[in-house]
């Protein structure tokens, strides 16, 4: 192998299976990514592929099971022994399509968090044409305090100038107004600790019908909002393009029409696509893990590995690090914490 980073994939998990996981790693091996696969090598069947390992692997966690304690009992796992890959050196970054929270859960344990960060957020791109809003966190963590959400948008906008090429991303706190005195009390707390912290370019609250425009580049909130946020967005997607696609089948003319836009629409289209973003990663770590869809196809797959792969390539564990120091919001502590508590 050598050929560039390599990424520890759990072979276990993908909804449409095997044969689906196996394409996907093929396309990200033929960019000439290393990947070594956790599963069974007969039914993945990658045997002898050039940039592809098969470590035989026969344990898995199932999306049913306890994620931490599976994690912690389970130690011959897929995710676990790709995560324990990645902390022994032998890879340099995990990507998951089974489980979330054992994905979470055994890279949080393997890789560990950066110094200072109290908790790790899960990062997505959101499915928005001609845009890159970097969203989180998206359900790693369902309650949060102020220091937590300043966090977050640190370790956002690090991973957008790092990985998605934003120069000075724009860093926005999802609330119920744009008034910084709007939203729940660790929601005007961390507004209050952003506006004033060195290194970010904050622009206050942004509401939930600013994610789709673009008012920010990175939009901070908690994992429960933001979940349900993100399933939102991905769902109206998918009902619209849709509804384009049945309205141009109406009738002959619209017919016409439709065939005349499709490859514009097919642009949208693929956008829009959950595949295209290759999944979640989970930020905060001493490594690189990426959380892909359950129900990524072939594609999806790839951009997983692809996006694990851009992540170790452009350094966005020791630029995340060195933003979270640079804008003191790695200490212990910070004014968010005091905040909450009333103290000065």
């Amino acid at each position: 192998m050598g050929r560039g980073p390599t990424v520890a994939l759990d072979g276990f998990g993908a909804e449409q299976g095997f044969e689906v996981l196996a394409a996907g790693v093929r396309l990200a091996a033929g960019d000439g990514i290393d990947v070594r696969v956790f599963g069974p090598p007969p039914e993945l069947g990658l045997d002898g592929v050039d940039g592809i390992e098969v470590v035989p692997t026969s344990e898995w966690i199932g999306n049913e099971e306890d994620a931490v304690a599976a994690v912690r009992a389970k130690k011959e796992a897929s995710v676990v022994r790709a995560a324990a890959d990645v902390a022994e050196g032998r890879s340099d970054a995990l990507v998951s399509a089974g489980s979330t929270g054992a994905a979470m859960a055994a890279a949080t344990f393997g890789l560990r968090r950066l110094k200072g960060v109290q908790r790790p957020a899960l990062a997505v791109q959101l499915p928005v044409p001609g845009k890159r809003v970097l969203f989180l966190d998206v359900g790693a963590n369902v309650e949060v305090r102020a220091q937590h959400l300043v966090q977050f948008a640190f370790l956002g906008a690090a991973f957008s100038a790092a990985v998605l090429g934003v120069e000075r991303p724009r860093v926005g706190l999802l609330s119920v107004g744009e008034e910084a005195g709007k939203g729940r009390e660790e929601v005007v707390a961390a507004h209050a600790v952003l506006s004033a912290a060195p290194g970010i370019d904050f622009v206050g609250n942004v509401e939930g019908r600013d994610l789709p425009i673009g008012v920010a580049d990175v939009v901070v909130t908690d994992g429960f909002t933001g979940n349900v946020a993100l399933k939102l967005m991905e769902g109206t997607a998918k009902t619209v393009t849709g509804a384009i696609r049945d309205a141009a089948r109406s009738n002959p003319l619209a017919a016409l029409g439709g065939l005349l836009m499709r490859p514009a629409l097919g642009g949208v289209r693929r956008e829009l696509h959950p595949d295209t973003t290759g999944g979640a990663i989970l930020l905060g770590l001493r490594g690189i893990a990426v959380v892909a869809h359950g129900s990524s196809g072939a594609a999806g797959i790839a951009n997983a590995v692809r996006l694990a792969a851009r992540c170790v390539e452009a350094g966005a564990v020791d630029r995340t690090a060195a933003l979270l120091q640079e804008g003191g919001a790695g200490r212990g502590e910070l004014a968010g914490d005091r905040a909450e508590r009333g103290g000065a």
